[in-house]
């Protein structure tokens, strides 16, 4: 497959703040790409569209609000969308705009968790975007520091809203999960290491010192998931850039990425990915270019 992803160089300087961009018109036409900055996305008017976010693939609906991380492949796609009129606004950041020390402030963990999570790219709820919507729109009306204030309230608002969804597979943006312990940070990294074979819970409870039905409550508590949905996401985050970047047929991307069953491959990705592997390699074809 053509690799054929772009790497943007915003215009966006060092001595701005952040820039935004509001456009209406008929379709999308930017291919995938990825920025050092971060981007907040309100997408109006536009059902049956296809969103990439990472490795994650969705059609979306009439609104959509997604904030993308520094570096995170991302694009939208006109896909069965017939809207004459689709509204999009665009807020670009540098990623340093909140520095690290500022961020650890307490009335700012909020923001620095959705800024971590966006580095798998997150979808807020319909209830969050319509709430904060106009807002968003009134940003092009406001200048100087009364914008920046507005905006840095805008992203309050929105880490402390409900059913925010992360979309991106861990793996895929080579985050691990945020776990606060060591244990866990061993066992992600053999994980990720020997993926590409068979892994039983008993080696893996090794790794972490601790008997295999400890370890199964342990990771369960730590991670939200058990071992095996843990050992499959990693699994799939490799198989979906293995898709995307490579020629190999489906099946030696299964078995490459540690699935011995072409079905039970095909299976948990559909399920994972609401699509099929062959489906999902299509999204991204002919639309990726590393610089």
């Amino acid at each position: 497959m053509q690799q054929n992803i772009m790497r943007e160089i915003t215009p966006l300087t060092q001595n701005d703040c952040f820039m935004l961009f509001s456009r209406v018109k008929k379709e999308f036409s930017f291919p995938l790409h990825c920025h050092e900055e971060f981007e907040l996305n309100l997408i109006l008017n536009a059902p049956g569209a296809k969103r990439i976010v990472g490795d994650h693939v969705e059609v979306i609906e009439d609104q959509e609000l997604v904030l993308i991380g520094s570096n995170l492949n991302h694009a939208w796609f006109t896909h069965q969308c017939v809207s004459e009129e689709i509204q999009e606004l665009t807020i670009q950041f540098h990623k340093d705009l909140l520095d690290e020390k500022f961020l650890r402030r307490n009335q700012l963990s909020f923001i620095q968790k959705m800024l971590e999570n966006a580095q798998r790219g997150i979808l807020f709820s319909r209830e969050a975007t319509t709430q904060i919507r106009e807002r968003i729109l009134g940003l092009e009306h406001k200048v100087g520091f009364d914008s920046v204030l507005e905006l840095l309230s805008i992203l309050h608002d929105l880490s402390t809203s409900r059913n925010m969804r992360v979309l991106s597979d861990s793996s895929f943006t080579a985050e691990r999960p945020q776990a606060n312990s060591r244990r866990i940070e061993k066992v992600f990294e053999y994980l990720n290491t020997y993926y590409s074979r068979p892994i039983t819970l008993a080696e893996v409870a090794k790794i972490a010192n601790m008997p295999e039905v400890s370890f199964s409550r342990f990771i369960k508590k730590r991670t939200g998931t058990t071992f095996i949905d843990s050992l499959n996401e990693i699994r799939l985050g490799h198989a979906s850039r293995m898709l995307i970047d490579t020629t190999h047929s489906v099946a030696e991307v299964a078995y490459k990425c540690g699935f011995n069953n072409i079905s039970n491959f095909n299976r948990i990705f559909k399920k994972r990915k609401k699509c099929t592997p062959k489906e999902f390699r299509l999204s991204f074809s002919g639309t990726r270019l590393f610089i």
